[in-house]
């Protein structure tokens, strides 16, 4: 099964940019979709946004849309969150998560990263 790794969290300024990445490990890395989710203390985890297995298509959350841009380099085994004009109300564990099946839910996702904290501050 793959297995993910997050990294390149930390603090920001508001308005500021960050890009996160998210290492997998095994051979079937290419074959899943790869979702991107965040959860802020206290609050219930949240879609950001999702690739497709080619990186041919992608899906992002309303209130990302404009500022989160996700990629992936399947030679590379690796998938990246870039984010843009970041704003307070971003602060957050950011995930990295594996599917076979495009979706918005967390249900949907079969492998999870550990987590990388993203705080911005004001």
């Amino acid at each position: 099964q793959v297995q993910l790794v997050e990294s390149g969290g930390g603090l920001v300024q508001a308005g500021g940019s960050l890009r996160l990445s998210c290492a997998a490990s095994g051979r079937t890395f290419r074959n899943y979709h790869m979702g991107w989710f965040r959860q802020a203390p206290g609050k219930k985890r949240e879609f950001v946004g999702v690739i497709s297995w080619s990186g041919g298509k992608t899906y992002y959350a309303d209130f990302v849309k404009g500022r989160f841009t996700i990629s992936r380099d399947n030679g590379k085994n690796m998938v990246w969150l870039q984010m843009n004009s970041l704003k307070a109300e971003d602060t957050a564990v950011y995930y990295c998560a594996a599917t076979t099946r495009i979706g918005s839910s967390d249900y949907d996702y079969d492998v999870w990263g550990q987590g990388a904290q993203v705080t911005v501050s004001s």
